[in-house]
């Protein structure tokens, strides 16, 4: 990762022009990384978005376009499109690969969420949104492997934390007490209304090259270690699929395809449409247990720069703003570079996680050099 741009996160509904915040966000990254946008030569992005890669490459006057993927998945797919930009380079058929994501509510919406996650069985019963699925296996988590509904709460509150302190967030300068996160109503049990994406316009983008052609670039690059992805199937290496993400396949192979482990993880990104799923996927990578998660999930561990964990350190889909988690990865980097807002000192490893609770979801650990 050699390059990175992006708008602020705007209110929904404030009149951004959706194609104009995505160049935005590409020309930023390749200012960013020193490269005259000409010379991108690929695309990818996920989540049946909008803005296809030709015509991002006719509008930004591309030289020799080779290389365009559009991944599935929802917010699982940011993983996928991660890899596809990685796959792409390492094989040749690329130099210079955008992934990017942009999202004006009012101008593409959510509907495709709605037909891409939502069979009839589902909708027959009401379900038709992120926190009422996501609640489903939340509430399994708690009722049958005994995890505290406290674990929840420190979640969420540790990424309202950090993004009380990101001034281009939706939630700056608005820390989340105990007594306020109590007082939210409850949207589908045990889930509140702080537990939540906070939906957003914006957009992100990142550039992923060689890591010869990154070092000749202008930051200093986050190499992209190891990146996997999985869904739910037989394989899900837990007793209780119900209760779990559908990452613990994704967590094994990345443990073993890198070296590391979850002990060497200095900061997590972690994507929340909902809190549950979230915590989840912090058990599925092996940070903690079901039956150890009430001392894993405090406030004062999950939050910068003492914590043993910080997460969402910009302050993620809950509080900074919902761009179908395209910001994550992007604070990935900033971590590894040493640029956050709310920075864990001399952090080498930094994990992101895509979309927990997707058909198909991932999760990338990015490195700084003296990780390879």
């Amino acid at each position: 990762m050699a390059g990175i741009g992006g708008t602020r996160f705007f209110k929904r509904g404030t009149g951004q022009a959706e194609k104009r915040m995505l160049l935005e966000a590409v020309l930023g990254a390749c200012a960013d990384a020193g490269l005259d946008p000409r010379e991108i030569d690929g695309f990818t992005t996920y989540g049946d978005g909008h803005d296809e890669g030709p015509v991002l490459a006719t509008s930004l006057g591309v030289r020799d376009f080779r290389f365009s993927v559009i991944s599935t998945g929802g917010g699982g797919g940011i993983a996928g499109a991660i890899a596809a930009a990685s796959a792409a380079i390492a094989a040749g058929f690329a130099e210079h690969v955008i992934v990017y994501r942009a999202l004006a509510q009012e101008e593409s919406g959510r509907q495709e969420f709605v037909r891409y996650h939502f069979t009839s069985t589902y909708r027959a019963q009401g379900v038709v949104s992120a926190v009422q699925s996501g609640s489903l296996r939340t509430r399994r988590m708690l009722d049958f492997e005994g995890v505290p509904a406290s674990a929840i709460e420190e979640f969420t509150r540790a990424v309202h934390f950090h993004g009380s302190a990101n001034p281009d967030g939706l939630a700056y300068g608005r820390p989340l007490s105990a007594e306020k996160y109590a007082a939210g109503r409850v949207i589908a049990s045990p889930q509140r209304v702080y537990d939540c994406s906070r939906e957003a316009d914006g957009a992100f983008a990142v550039l992923v090259t060689s890591a010869e052609k990154a070092r000749k670039l202008k930051q200093v690059p986050a190499y992209i270690l190891g990146v996997e992805q999985s869904g739910y199937g037989e394989d899900a290496g837990n007793s209780d699929p119900y209760a779990t993400s559908g990452l613990i396949p994704a967590a094994r192979r990345l443990w073993e395809r890198t070296g590391f482990g979850p002990r060497d993880v200095d900061v997590a990104q972690v994507y929340e449409n909902t809190a549950g799923p979230a915590v989840q996927a912090l058990i599925d990578h092996g940070f903690t247990t079901f039956a150890e998660a009430a001392g894993f999930f405090t406030f004062d561990n999950l939050v910068a720069p003492k914590g043993g964990l910080p997460v969402n350190t910009a302050g993620g889909n809950m509080a900074a703003g919902f761009v179908h988690g395209m910001g994550l990865p992007v604070e990935a980097v900033r971590q590894i570079r040493g640029t956050s807002v709310n920075q864990v000192p001399d952090a080498r490893l930094s994990l992101f996680i895509a979309g927990p609770q997707a058909q198909l979801t991932g999760s990338v650990l990015f490195g700084t050099e003296a990780t390879l």
